[in-house]
């Protein structure tokens, strides 16, 4: 009996959601068929971030090419690209901060998925709560790359000692022999000149007095 009366509540209260207005109509309706009730509007939480995430950044566009191009939509206050601390070379993903966040906002709208030099850039704004304290620490925003051919210049004319001229020509022996080997097992008829390691350190240059 008890279960004939808790259905015929529920037709009567599904009877009168559908006789309502749908601007009246309930959001919740009680399975134990009670009264209807209205869910309480929820506004969507508005974010504030200021910090843009850009991924995919292609090979060229680096700082001063960021600046002048996202500086478009709105004053920059810092950016910074996501660099390699050995060599310097880009990452290809960094960040920018704007003023506004409805600049942040629009420039996200507007350049996620943007197709520049065949790549299509990855652009979201942070939430505030996800923006490292420390992601601006030593950032440069007038950053130089470093010369890669000079760094290799320097290190292959620095002069070494006799133990360091040893290593470097038992590396070079030892590449050799692994070279050796594969052209063998390759089934290639090819002789490979000897290479005679010289320990010998290489001379200092010398200076003639006038």
């Amino acid at each position: 009996m008890g279960g004939k009366k808790a259905k015929k509540a529920m037709q009567k209260s599904l009877k009168r959601v559908t006789a309502a207005k749908p601007s009246d109509g309930p959001d919740f309706l009680p399975l134990e068929g009670g009264p209807a009730r209205k869910l309480p509007v929820q506004t969507p939480l508005e974010n504030k971030g200021t910090v843009l995430y850009v991924g995919r950044i292609p090979h060229g566009f680096y700082e001063k090419e960021i600046e002048g191009y996202f500086g478009q939509f709105g004053t920059i206050k810092r950016l910074r690209i996501a660099r390699n601390k050995k060599t310097g070379k880009s990452r290809h993903f960094g960040f920018i901060e704007f003023e506004s966040a409805e600049v942040a906002k629009i420039v996200a709208d507007t350049m996620h998925n943007y197709l520049l030099f065949a790549h299509l850039l990855q652009v979201h704004v942070m939430p505030p709560e996800q923006v490292h304290p420390n992601l601006w620490r030593g950032f440069n925003y007038r950053y130089k790359p470093l010369d890669s051919v000079e760094i290799q210049r320097e290190q292959h004319d620095k002069e070494r000692t006799l133990e360091e001229h040893r290593k470097l020509v038992e590396k070079i022996v030892s590449r050799d022999k692994k070279r050796r080997k594969k052209i063998e097992e390759a089934g290639i008829d090819y002789e490979c000149p000897e290479i005679v390691g010289n320990i010998q350190p290489a001379p200092k240059k010398l200076k003639f007095e006038d």
